[in-house]
């Protein structure tokens, strides 16, 4: 179902937390509630609005449920699963694109894509995810809307619907299709079909000192050092053939199949954070190595848990690995009283300073190692 009112849910992505910190564009003029400025008239955003939608609505919910053939509670959490605003069974809010989204959507639930234990979570994500793309989008719009010595909101708004929603509407079904190829390849190369539990390496990197330095810049100042911050986290990982789970505010979260693969992405951040005259900031990493649970695009499991704990322990400029990871980089496993014996021959490229075992949040005696170039 698509909204035909104002309502873009929670703006974050789903199982992340990730709205608070996130970087967002340069703020547009607003009357300080976030609107676009009072000469954009009402009649005006109805226009858009019909444009979006395809058509002017002409349908209440109930309506929609019934020319669905859904029932009209699933129908209504559906559409507060998406983070839509709820209407009065007399709004004529509707389209017949609404409709055609509940028979799609029930199809689906024949087929057993939306099943009973999925459903609320993946509606939710898909929610969440295209809120926080729509809200993004919309600031990018208005930004370009309002730019200018002596701009023209309401033709500039009117020719950016018809001129660049089309190309954007395009390029996100072919980011998303490409993803699909990439995520296809993956599964059948690294893992069994359909499994969710695989054997993942797990980085968190932290910005250092990320309280201290965000209140000595200014808006602008601080949204672009997080935007060069995601940037170039999402370079380097991307490059080296690792995967971005998400990102926190001032904490990035990647996964590689590789352990050397996570262990040479997160020793170039270090690396980088370490040069002053990078505008890249000084980070810590936390990387281990273990089973981990995939779902909806994230990950769970004690395999995260570990590198995000060994992340909060790390000192600036280093990078800490867990047994699993210091196992597979090193070729030799580590038993509970520290004594170590060669397993698989391991790499030459890293060497390792081991640590005394620290208590975290869920684990008392945590050990770990410091990770270095060999």
């Amino acid at each position: 179902m698509v909204p035909s009112q104002d309502g873009t849910g929670s703006g974050t992505d789903a199982g992340s937390g990730d709205g608070a910190g996130a970087a967002t564009p340069d703020a547009v003029p607003t009357d300080g509630t976030g609107d676009l400025p009072d000469q954009v008239s009402p009649e005006l955003l109805e226009t858009i609005e019909e444009y979006l939608l395809g058509e002017k609505p002409t349908l209440t919910r109930v309506q929609v449920a019934e020319q669905a053939g859904m029932n009209q509670t699933v129908a209504e959490e559906l559409w507060r699963l998406l983070g839509f605003p709820q209407q009065t069974d007399e709004a004529v809010a509707f389209t017949e694109a609404d409709v055609q989204a509940l028979r799609e959507t029930d199809a689906l639930m024949r087929l057993g894509i939306l099943s009973p234990d999925s459903q609320a979570a993946l509606v939710r994500t898909w929610g969440r995810s295209f809120a926080r793309l729509a809200e993004w989008e919309t600031t990018l719009l208005a930004n370009v809307a309002t730019a200018g010595p002596d701009p023209d909101p309401e033709a500039r708004l009117t020719e950016l619907a018809a001129e660049v929603l089309p190309r954007v509407e395009s390029l996100q079904t072919y980011v998303w299709r490409r993803h699909l190829a990439a995520s296809t390849s993956r599964m059948f190369a690294v893992q069994s079909v359909g499994a969710t539990k695989v054997q993942l390496a797990v980085c968190f990197v932290d910005i250092v000192g990320y309280t201290s330095q965000s209140k000595s810049l200014d808006e602008a100042e601080l949204v672009s050092w997080l935007e060069n911050f995601e940037s170039e986290t999402t370079g380097l990982v991307v490059d080296h053939g690792g995967r971005i789970i998400k990102t926190i505010g001032d904490e990035v979260l990647f996964v590689a199949d590789d352990i050397e693969v996570a262990a040479e992405i997160a020793l170039k951040m270090v690396e980088k954070g370490a040069d002053e005259d990078d505008f890249f900031p000084a980070v810590r990493a936390g990387v281990a190595y273990g089973e981990v649970v995939n779902r909806l695009g994230d990950v769970y499991g004690p395999t995260v848990n570990i590198a995000s704990r060994l992340t909060s322990v790390a000192r600036p400029g280093s990078v800490l690995v867990d047994a699993g990871a210091y196992e597979q980089l090193s070729g030799r496993t580590s038993d509970a009283d520290g004594d170590e014996r060669e397993s698989d021959p391991g790499s030459s490229a890293f060497r390792f300073r081991r640590m005394r075992r620290t208590s975290v949040k869920g684990y008392s005696r945590l050990q770990s190692w410091v990770l270095r170039r060999g």
